[in-house]
């Protein structure tokens, strides 16, 4: 951390005191509903109506937290997209209470009658009955051990987990049949868990990707206001990896002039700390999440918001969005060229010589079926 710090001045460079707005909704990610591109009776609130309330004493929008059970008929679900590097997907939750303003995941809410903005954060559906559903799946007959990733669309340890432990009973099961797993976050409470995974790394039917994209608090409650400290992810790299779980960080998305100065610090930070490898993506704002990132920008850092959302365009062919297979998760021109180049040079620096083993199927496949190991 010394070296990151006297060497790069990360904190420095990054922070120096973001200038917002006064109307900032704090403690969130999104600043305001917007409409519901499939809903005809949709509706966006107005920040007047908001501040109109607000002048007559009463309170429009209490900014809470709803939680609604759902009961879904599948819960394994198959990734169509050939560029993000999974086959199977997994999700006890539909929105996030983490609030992170660029998350990808956001226009999925849509489809659930909901909003991408607020109502993402604020609206989280949860599936009791995904522990049963996964069974059945993974003891079906046509099934054959391929490796299911636990939050392909919205965080597996978001807050609710806590309570509801839907995850954990999920990963119960992925135990008892020893089947490869993937698990994506960005919150120290899969650490709760850590005497199931250690159990799975024994099998090498484990991996966890951790979310990571910067090593300033100041960022990192602007961007993900709801999400695990710094420093909490840092020590849950470290853990994990003592305890021979593999883990690879993920610096997604970098955004250009807000985190991506970081990289080199960042890498070396964690693979210090035990991480197998490091991967990124260039910020993409597709459908409904660019008019939710720029209000959120000009709202929470004006001084910077235009140069970070031309940067972005810049990444996108002159677009905010680009939906190109291959091209949409690294950008294309120069700044980045600039950023693929750093983190070749920083994976070369400090992750050389750590190879990532393929997750192992065959226990799975033989306790389904005890005539496989004849094979």
């Amino acid at each position: 951390m010394e070296f990151c710090q006297e060497t790069f001045n990360f904190e420095a460079i990054n922070t120096s005191k973001f200038c917002m707005a006064d109307n900032v909704l704090k403690g969130r990610g999104a600043q305001k509903n917007i409409s519901n591109r499939f809903s005809q009776n949709s509706h966006e609130v107005l920040d007047d109506y908001l501040n109109f309330c607000e002048s007559e004493g009463e309170e429009a929008d209490k900014n809470k937290t709803t939680y609604v059970e759902v009961f879904p008929k599948t819960f394994v679900n198959k990734v169509n997209s050939p560029d993000v590097g999974m086959g199977y997907s997994a999700n006890p939750y539909q929105g996030c209470e983490h609030g992170c303003v660029y998350c990808y995941a956001r226009n999925s809410h849509e489809y659930w009658g909901y909003g991408a903005g607020l109502d993402f954060e604020r609206k989280i559906l949860f599936k009791k009955n995904a522990p049963q559903l996964l069974e059945q799946k993974i003891t079906s007959k046509n099934w054959k051990g391929e490796t299911i990733v636990f939050s392909g669309n919205t965080d597996c340890y978001q807050p609710l987990e806590r309570k509801k432990e839907i995850t954990r009973k999920c990963l119960e099961v992925m135990l008892k049949w020893k089947h490869p797993t993937g698990i994506i976050t960005k919150n120290a409470l899969i650490l709760r868990d850590l005497d199931i995974l250690k159990e799975m790394a024994k099998l090498n039917i484990i991996s966890v990707n951790l979310s990571i994209t910067s090593l300033s608090e100041d960022t990192r409650r602007l961007l993900e206001p709801r999400t695990a400290s710094i420093k909490q992810r840092l020590k849950t790299v470290e853990t994990l990896s003592k305890h021979g779980i593999p883990v690879r960080v993920m610096m997604a998305p970098i955004i250009p002039s807000l985190n991506s100065h970081e990289i080199l610090p960042l890498v070396k930070t964690v693979a210090d700390l035990g991480a197998q490898d490091v991967s990124y993506t260039i910020v993409r704002l597709n459908g409904q999440i660019a008019e939710i990132f720029k209000d959120w920008a000009y709202k929470t850092i004006p001084d910077k918001a235009e140069r970070i959302l031309n940067q972005i365009a810049e990444c996108h062919g002159g677009n905010l969005n680009d939906s190109n297979w291959g091209r949409r998760i690294k950008g294309a021109g120069t700044i980045s060229e600039q950023v693929k180049t750093t983190m070749e040079i920083a994976k070369n620096r400090y992750l050389k010589d750590r190879n990532r083993t393929a997750l192992d199927a065959s226990h799975y496949l033989q306790l389904k079926n005890p005539q496989f190991k004849l094979f």
